[in-house]
C-alpha cells in the first residue's frame, strides 16, 4: 500500500464515516490537534530517564485513548459506524482522574504560578499541556458548531478527557522536576 493516495489534493478528505469533508471542517482541525498532542506526548515519553518515575505506563494509555479519541472525533456523530468504533468516555476519564490524585499526594502544595520548563521531560510535559488545552479548545468549537455536546456523546466525553489530561500534564511536569531534583520556579520569580 501506498502512503499517498492524491484523494486530498483538492481540499477534502473523508471521515471514518465516510463523509468527504474540507480539511477545514472543524472535526478535522480537531483531529490534527489531537494527533498532535499525541506527538508532544511520545516526546515527552522520550524525554524521560530511564528510570521509572510512574509515568510511563499512564503516559503510554493516555496514546491509546487518543487514538480512540481522534477516530470519534473523525466519525460524524449520527453515523451508524460510531456502534463499530472501540470504546472512549468516562472510564478513560476516571483512569486520568485516580493518575492525578496519586501524583499529587507526591507533591507540595502549589504556592504560586509554575514557569514552565526544568528538566526536558518537565518542560515536554507543558508543551504537552498547552497543546492539549488547544486541542480542548478546538473540540469545544466543534461541539458548539455541532450542537452535539450532550453528556455522553463524543464531544462531551472528549472535551472532558482533554481537560483531565491537561491537568494530567501539569501535575506530571510537575512531578517531574521534584523527582529530578529540579526546583519549580514560581512566577512572579
Amino acid at each position: 500500500m501506498k502512503a499517498y493516495t492524491g484523494g486530498g489534493d483538492r481540499g477534502k478528505t473523508s471521515l471514518l464515516s465516510g463523509e468527504r469533508v474540507a480539511k477545514t471542517h472543524c472535526r478535522i482541525e480537531a483531529c490534527g490537534d489531537v494527533d498532535e498532542l499525541n506527538c508532544a506526548l511520545g516526546a515527552f515519553i522520550a524525554a524521560l530517564p530511564q528510570e521509572d518515575l510512574g509515568l510511563r505506563t499512564e503516559l503510554l494509555e493516555a496514546q491509546g485513548d487518543l487514538f480512540r479519541l481522534g477516530a470519534r472525533l473523525a466519525t460524524a456523530s449520527d453515523s451508524t459506524a460510531v456502534s463499530l468504533l472501540p470504546s472512549f468516555g468516562p472510564p478513560q476519564t476516571r483512569r486520568l482522574e485516580a493518575a492525578i490524585d496519586k501524583l499529587e499526594a507526591e507533591l507540595p502544595p502549589l504556592q504560586g504560578f509554575i514557569l514552565p520548563g526544568g528538566h526536558s521531560s518537565a518542560a515536554w510535559a507543558h508543551v504537552a499541556r498547552t497543546v492539549c488545552r488547544r486541542a480542548e479548545r478546538r473540540v469545544v468549537q466543534c461541539a458548539l458548531e455541532s450542537k452535539d455536546t450532550e453528556p455522553g456523546q463524543d464531544m462531551g466525553d472528549a472535551i472532558a478527557y482533554l481537560n483531565r489530561l491537561s491537568t494530567f500534564l501539569f501535575t506530571a511536569a510537575r512531578l517531574c522536576n521534584k523527582l529530578l531534583g529540579v526546583t519549580e520556579r514560581t512566577w512572579p520569580t
